[in-house]
């Protein structure tokens, strides 16, 4: 039998929490293994500390877990001459310079494989964490890219950064697991549901479209749903948040009709990898986004999805979707079928797997 190779993937945060490292690459762990690679995931904090980091207050907490995460990040580099390949998402550490990069690169010669979803050399953060936000060294990203084997991006705007400083990047779209994650289809005869779904550090993108709630809640029933970390403080009768939780995920998003992704011109936005938009389309619920970064190349206006601009688009766009099921289940499948072809884990399985050949 062939010995099994080795991987190790040094990730920011627990298994199974943050959405970059789910849909970047957790769910190809088990395609991994079932082709003879032996698997070690490491993340740099551990479970209690990745939920106090993220609340406010808890000072002592959070330092204590900082530097318990250090030690166990050194402890593992020590050992990272057992494993015949590294792949690292976003950061070996939460924060601080590149120093483990730099052992892995420098001192033990051993060629990563770097992998991000966001413009991530741009600061970008909540008043909640401003102040562990000022420790992240964001102008080490250049070097991450920089000292990888190979790296692996979301889109063609990172990619085009990365290639600044490699010339040895591929994009690998972030997809969706169709298989056993978002496997089933929105109901279009339930009531009208006009959701969104994100942390905290992006809703600010739905102050925009709160205005275009307000007048369609007045002329329409229907149920506006946030699917957060943490509750909004919008005046809207029709609003319902539901506190994000990974074993109702799918369930709470596959009761939306209307998906929206609103976002704002601006440079770290164009870094985005369109996971929203990607989600609703995989269960058939019909979005409206705004044109902004890889949304374009997702999106193709009135055939599977619909794309808006100005607040009447906005009104416009959503209001079309409300009055017609015919039209939320004609462009609902039409996203389906996107997913199923361009941004699934079985349209990229061979991709990924090319990276450890």
């Amino acid at each position: 039998m062939t010995k099994k190779k080795k991987i190790i993937f040094l990730a920011p945060y627990p298994h199974g929490e943050a959405p970059s490292q789910r849909f970047r690459f957790e769910q190809y762990l088990d395609m991994l293994e079932s082709n003879n690679f032996d698997i070690h995931f490491a993340p740099f904090l551990d479970s209690k500390t990745w939920y106090a980091l993220y609340k406010e207050g808890g000072v002592f907490k959070k330092i204590t877990g900082i530097i318990k995460s250090f030690f166990r990040r050194f402890i593992t580099i020590l050992s990272i001459y057992k494993y015949d390949f590294v792949f690292i998402h976003r950061e070996a550490s939460h924060i601080g310079p590149p120093i483990f990069e730099f052992i892995i690169a420098k001192i033990f010669r051993k060629p990563y494989i770097y992998d991000f979803d966001d413009a991530i050399w741009l600061p970008n953060y909540s008043e909640s964490n401003a102040k562990v936000h000022r420790l992240k060294a964001y102008w080490k990203v250049k070097y991450l890219v920089k000292w990888a084997g190979q790296v692996t991006v979301g889109n063609s705007y990172l990619a085009n950064y990365a290639r600044e400083f490699n010339n040895n990047v591929k994009i690998i779209p972030t997809t969706i697991d169709t298989v056993n994650y978002h496997k089933v289809n929105t109901d279009y005869n339930q009531r009208i549901v006009i959701g969104w779904t994100g942390t905290h550090t992006t809703m600010r993108f739905l102050d925009f479209i709160v205005p275009v709630i307000k007048k369609l809640e007045a002329r329409y029933d229907f149920e506006f749903r946030v699917i957060s970390n943490q509750e909004p403080k919008y005046d809207l009768n029709s609003l319902r948040f539901i506190k994000w939780k990974r074993d109702t995920e799918i369930q709470d998003l596959n009761e939306i009709s209307i998906g929206v992704m609103p976002l704002e011109q601006d440079i770290w936005s164009e870094g985005k990898c369109g996971f929203k938009c990607l989600q609703y389309m995989s269960l058939g619920i019909p979005s409206v986004v705004s044109p902004v970064g890889v949304n374009e190349e997702i999106i193709q206006h009135g055939v599977n999805g619909l794309i808006a601009t100005t607040e009447e688009e906005w009104g416009n766009s959503l209001e079309s979707l409300i009055k017609s099921i015919d039209l939320r289940k004609e462009i609902g499948q039409a996203g389906k079928q996107t997913i199923k072809t361009r941004y699934s884990v079985l349209a990229f399985e061979d991709q990924y797997l090319n990276l450890f050949s």
